[in-house]
């Protein structure tokens, strides 16, 4: 620490694997103790604690650097280390060729250029570059908004739960009010997109590279693809599919290997799937449909610009695609085009199709609503389109930020009713989380954040459900049982 009344330590844990590349520091300031952490390169997050008297900031401090340097870490020169690499999406957005604009019925501005989505049945939900993430009703009412430590690459779903993958390298999950790192991305993988899919999250990165991951935040497997910069990746129970600058290939589940790869017209950009068909988006200017089965190329929608998004309506019945020319298109099942028109602010990044409405977020940080009915369109075909609403930020709306320490988790002396203790245990080495309760497997771990971990901790759940790899994945809060 340096001399004076104000003291400063950092420490820093970059590991050699690139599992870990981040940095702590504690200030000490009189009563006060200032901790800030998070990726290396990066501003990161801060906590300030007012202590009653100067020894005991100082104890809290010491205690503080004592439990990060029994962890690895050590100190370091701020500056020293190369950040972690982070690419932000470079996208040109030209005006619409199209006559008409399409029936917005609303948009919310989130304030920063964002790529993430997700549309259930009870939300929206939008992340940006600022790293924040706002849910809203479908009718476009502003319900919370997640502090999330950097910006947001996407949103995926995996049955109940909601990831935003970050330039942190973090997935938080976000399925409940106090959000949680999930997984951590070793510090080399420059993330473009990921899915998750049975609690198995998949990342594709800027070098091609395709990363799996298993539940308790373990590296599985890796592979290569023949292309870089993926864009792309999907999956299910018969293979993860990577989209890259040379088209899409699948893989086995468990890493056994290639299972094909066909090439794209042009360097995927985006990808969707259904049961058995995935879509690739390409800078080509079409969206290609092939079979899970084999790879084939089954149908070709043609667009006027590079593809940036695609999605599709049930069963791919309908196929949507937005350019780089801020126009969306509407195509039949074999490829007809049924429909082209303008977003009316900027090209869709990201999309998807719910219940007869197209979202979309566009390269001015705007989550949009568009009416996406036979009738709505129609109209808008000649010239009739609604009065879009602007959505504005409710005053006092609910703000949640992610759980980093064990004191961060509410604190109850016994479990409600009818909730599930869980606890903390040493498994071969590793600090796993263990169901108490009576029904559930004891051997089987629980998918658990580690930042909030500490031996023989016990904590309550809402609910688990189990995973098909042998796990069980926690829904609803989570609260340290005292």
């Amino acid at each position: 620490m340096s001399g004076g009344s104000v003291s400063t330590t950092y420490l820093e844990l970059s590991q050699d694997d690139g599992a870990a590349h981040k940095f702590y520091e504690v200030t000490v300031d009189g009563l006060v103790v200032t901790v800030r952490y998070g990726r290396i390169g990066a501003s990161g997050q801060t906590q300030i604690t007012t202590f009653p008297s100067a020894d005991k900031a100082r104890a809290a401090a010491a205690k503080k650097v004592g439990e990060k340097v029994r962890k690895g870490y050590a100190p370091a020169v701020p500056g020293q280390r190369a950040p972690r690499a982070v690419t932000r999406r470079q996208v040109a957005s030209a005006p619409s060729t199209a006559r008409a604009v399409a029936p917005v019925l609303w948009r919310f501005g989130t304030g920063s250029a964002a790529f993430g989505i997700h549309v259930d049945d009870e939300h929206c939900w939008v992340g940006n570059q600022a790293g924040d993430v706002y849910t809203l009703g479908h009718d476009g009412r502003v319900l919370a908004r997640f502090n999330l430590p950097d910006g947001v690459k996407c949103l995926v779903a995996d049955d109940f739960w909601i990831y935003a993958g970050c330039d942190d390298g973090k997935v938080y999950d976000l399925s409940s009010k106090l959000p949680f790192a999930a997984y951590d991305i070793a510090a080399d993988v420059d993330i473009f997109w990921l899915d998750i899919h049975e609690g198995v999250l998949d990342v594709s990165d800027r070098d091609g590279k395709l990363t799996v991951i298993d539940h308790e935040d373990e590296h599985q497997w890796s592979r290569r693809s023949q292309g870089d910069h993926a864009w792309m990746v999907r999956a299910d129970d018969r293979a993860v599919y990577h989209g890259h600058q040379r088209g899409v290939t699948a893989y086995a589940p468990d890493g056994g290997g290639e299972l094909w790869h066909t090439p794209t017209r042009g360097g995927v950009l985006f990808g969707w799937q259904e049961d058995d068909t995935v879509y690739a988006g390409t800078a080509h200017r079409v969206v290609q449909r092939l079979s899970k089965a084999s790879g084939a190329i089954e149908a070709t929608y043609a667009c006027d610009s590079a593809v940036y998004s695609c999605a599709t309506s049930p069963g791919g019945r309908f196929v949507f695609a937005g350019d780089a020319a801020s126009s969306v298109y509407c195509f039949d099942q074999d490829g007809t085009r049924l429909w082209k028109l303008g977003t009316g602010g900027g090209s869709a990044l990201s999309m998807q199709y719910r219940d007869e409405r197209l979202y979309l977020v566009t390269t001015d940080g705007s989550l949009v609503c568009v009416d996406a009915s036979e009738a709505a369109v129609s109209a808008a075909q000649q010239g009739t389109v609604p009065v879009a609403r602007d959505v504005k930020l409710a005053e006092a709306l609910p703000t949640y930020a992610p759980a980093t320490t064990a004191s961060a988790v509410t604190a109850v002396a016994q479990a409600p009713t009818g909730a599930i203790v869980v606890q903390c245990v040493q498994d071969s080495g590793r600090l796993r989380v263990h169901v108490v309760s009576e029904g559930y497997d004891s051997s089987w771990n629980v998918q658990f954040p580690r930042a909030i971990r500490e031996p023989g901790a016990r904590y309550v759940v809402d609910a688990l459900h189990p995973a098909a790899g042998g796990f069980y994945r926690v829904r609803g809060d989570i609260r340290r049982l005292l």
